[in-house]
Parts: structure tokens; sequence; C-alpha cells
């Protein structure tokens, strides 16, 4: 059973078939990835122990790892269709462990991923609201009000702190949270007295306005105008909480690369509950000037992709890969469409969805971009569950259970089934109520075990099989 996402191929690299489909197989409860080796560390983080690594870093027991009888079936789902496997490679500009942020073992893997989802609403919501916003520009300091599900270590200052931040594909700003910092959700703070390379940026400061801070005072005495500006602060909402911050720059330290003068929030105090904050911080990929990409100049190129482990790969890391070199060159290619009002969004054209050999039947203009209403299906590293407008829901989930439906006219033998499977997940759902129904989101759980490069350079976004646990 297969149900593929189509998208537009590029001109150059149409594909012949389908690149999306998540395949129906029966094993207990398998999700995305195929059985890895049981070595413990993966790519190897060569970290010592943290009270903010999440558990794949501390090598904890797999939330998936338990034991039959389990009566759940999780559909194997991916990019199955979109190029040969990704060769190993050993020459690209930075390529950092990337590790998910899941916490202690769940009593199934359903009830696993159903919690992890149970935050994407909030996330969604600002998703929606922003890619329809036709305000000022400006810098999202996070993407959705709530963490995003992978960490990388990257070190800032001089000499260079070392912190896990959340990878988020949607967000342009990087930001830590920084001491003196008494309600930040961890000890580990990024201290800027200890780097030789911190300084607070103005109010004066371009980026300012990105961050949405605070307008320098009006000086009414000449004499004063050599006095030194204030430093440019700002404050978000999270959630039920929010933070305070200012505008810094200091040395960004990814891998061996490092980035001088990067430009930065350092979080200085927290408002309200801290449990849905970046532990340590994010860092913002985006596609604005704010972020990485921008910010990095031509280090990379204007290239990066990821390759995301499954949620039940404790024992293992996947990766996230800085620059032009190394990248598949099996990759199959789509367009990025651009959204002016959201530019931090990676948008792309899906045409078509289809479970095993029949296409879903979905209303007209139902994958239609449209700027103006922010319409249109986005690529997001943080979102869980893949969400489809209602009409494109409603018709992919009816086709599924035609497909799927059991025989008629059957009734139970009363034995005890132990190959029975009654429940099974679809791992997609409706976007919800409250959010603008316009915008399709293709989720994180449906991007793991595929290398996703994103060639902002080129405005396409690639895919490529590679078994990233």
């Amino acid at each position: 059973m297969a149900s593929p996402i189509k998208f537009a191929g590029s001109p150059q690299t149409t594909p012949a078939r389908p690149l999306f489909e998540f395949v129906r197989r029966r094993s207990t409860c398998a999700t995305v990835d195929r059985p890895s080796q049981p070595t413990i560390g993966g790519q190897g983080s060569g970290f010592g122990p943290d009270e903010n690594e999440p558990p794949s870093l501390r090598a904890a027991a797999s939330i998936f790892d338990f034991k039959p009888p389990i009566a759940c079936e999780v559909l194997d789902h991916g990019f199955a269709e979109v190029a040969e496997e990704a060769p190993a490679v050993a020459f690209a500009a930075a390529d950092l462990s990337v590790y998910h942020n899941v916490h202690p073992a769940s009593p199934s893997p359903l009830e696993s991923i159903i919690s992890l989802a149970g935050v994407d609403d909030a996330r969604l919501l600002f998703l929606s609201s922003k890619a329809a916003s036709t305000g000022v520009s400006s810098a999202p300091v996070a993407s959705g009000q709530t963490p995003p599900s992978y960490v990388v270590r990257a070190g800032l200052g001089s000499p260079s702190q070392q912190l896990l931040l959340s990878l988020d594909t949607s967000a342009d700003a990087t930001w830590a949270h920084c001491s003196p910092c008494n309600t930040c959700p961890t000890n580990s703070l990024f201290v800027p007295a200890n780097s030789s390379s911190y300084a607070s940026l103005p109010c004066s400061s371009s980026w300012c306005p990105l961050f949405e801070g605070q307008a320098c005072p009006a000086q009414s005495d000449p004499s004063q105008s050599s006095a030194p500006l204030p430093t440019c602060a700002f404050s978000k909402p999270f959630v039920d909480a929010s933070f305070q911050a200012a505008l810094a720059s200091d040395s960004l330290r990814l891998g061996k690369d490092v980035i001088p003068n990067y430009a930065f929030g350092c979080v200085g105090s927290v408002t309200g509950p801290t449990t849905n904050l970046p532990k340590q911080g994010l860092l913002g990929l985006g596609q604005g000037s704010m972020a990485l990409l921008s910010q990095s100049g031509s280090m990379y190129n204007g290239v990066f992709s990821y390759c995301l482990p499954s949620y039940k790969s404790y024992y293992f890391s996947g990766s996230l890969r800085l620059g032009a070199a190394g990248q598949p060159r099996s990759a199959r290619y789509t367009p990025l469409l651009k959204n002016p009002h959201r530019s931090s969004l990676y948008y792309v054209n899906v045409t078509g969805l289809r479970v095993g050999r029949a296409w879903v039947k979905v209303p007209a203009g139902s994958f239609a971009f449209d700027p103006n209403t922010g319409a249109g299906t986005v690529i997001d590293s943080g979102t869980v569950i893949t969400r489809w407008t209602a009409p494109v829901y409603a018709a992919l989930r009816d086709e599924f259970r035609r497909q799927v439906a059991a025989p008629s006219g059957f009734t139970s033998l009363g034995a005890f089934d132990t190959s029975a499977t009654p429940l099974a997940c679809l791992a997609m759902a409706e976007s919800p109520q409250n959010v603008n129904s316009v915008v399709n989101v293709v989720a994180n759980l449906q991007q793991q075990n595929i290398r996703i490069v994103f060639d902002v350079a080129n405005s396409r976004v690639g895919f490529a099989k590679e078994p990233c646990n």
C-alpha cells in the first residue's frame, strides 16, 4: 500500500515517478527507519554528560523498544521513491550530528508519536498566521510556539562555549539563553563575559528592526549625541511564557567552521513556564536575512541539508550538512516557491497524492499556492505530524480506508488472534480547526531517513534516500 505526494519537478530533474510515499508493512509498530546495527554512538557525539542532552545523546533505551503483544501497526512512510540511496560523504564543508529531542519512553510507539504531535497545534497556528501576514517583515525568533524536535551542538563565543541548539527551518533568528538568567530553563548558559569576541548591538543596528526591538530614544540635547546608544532590547511571547533578550553578535562555530560577528538574541530572563522553551537555544535555518545561510555569506553557497533520525533511535544520530560540497548527486529537486509576506518558509508545489496505485481525488485548487492568503505546502523541520487542509485530508483518509477495509459479512470466531492488527496510525492529520486552514505542512515524521537538500541559491529543494541512523 503506497501513498506518494507528487511535487512539481524542476526542468532539469523532473522525476518519472511521484516523490513521496508511505508503505504499509506487516510489522509491529514499525516506523520510518529500518533496523540499524546496535552500535552505540552512530556518527559519534564525543560529548560528555550533560543534563540538557537529549536521550539520543545519552544512548538511552529507545522509546520504541517494547515487547509484543502490541495491538497496533504504524505505517512505514517516507520519500520512498525519491532517488537511489545517497553515497557516504566525507568532504562536506561542515557535517554536524543531529539528535532528536525525545524524552522518556511512553507505553507504546503510537502514544509516543501522539505525545510528540500534541504540541503541533501551537506551532501550526504560528506558521499559518505568519504565512498569511502582510505586515512589516521581521525575523521570527521561533517558528512555532513549541520547541523543534531536533538539536545540534554548536559553539558560541571565543573561546567557544558548547550549546545544544534546536534546528528550525521556519525561523530566521538564532538565540541562546545567556548568563545571568535565573529564570531560564537550563544551567548551561552562554556566558558573554567569558567571550572576547562578544559585542552588544545598539538600537541603531540594522538588525534591530528585524527583531522588532525597541527604537532608539529621541535626543533633544545635541550635547548628548556622543553618548553611547542603548542596546537593542526585545521581548517575545512563547506559548504561555515570554522572554526578554538583547541583540548581540559573537563568533558562531559549526564543526570546524567559524562565522564571525554572528547576530543573535541573548535571552536574559523568562517570564512564565519554561517547559516548551528550547533548553539552550535555537539555530534559525530559514531563508530570511537573519538566518544561517544569509549571515554565513559565501561560506556555504546558500546550501544546507539534513537527514533526520527516527524518534526510535536513541543510539544513532542524523546529520546537518552545510555547503554545496558533499550533497548527494542522486537528489531529485523541486522548485521552491516565494512568499514575500513570509520569506523564511520553504514552500513547495505539491501536485497530487496517491494511495497505492490510485490518485486521490481532491477538489480543484486544493494545493494552489497563494502568497496573499498563505495557501500552499510548507516543508518544516519542527512539526511532527504532516497536516493537510480539510478537503485534502478527508479525501486521503477516505481513499486509505477504502483500500484497507476488511471484507464484510464475516464474524469473529472468538479465538485469540496473535497476528491481528486492529489499529493503524496514518501519521497524517487534518489541520487544527483554529488555524488558517489553507496551509499544508510536510512534517518531520515523513522526512526521517531522507537527505533533504535546501538549495536556496538555486531556489530548489532536493530529496535522496539515506539511512540517517
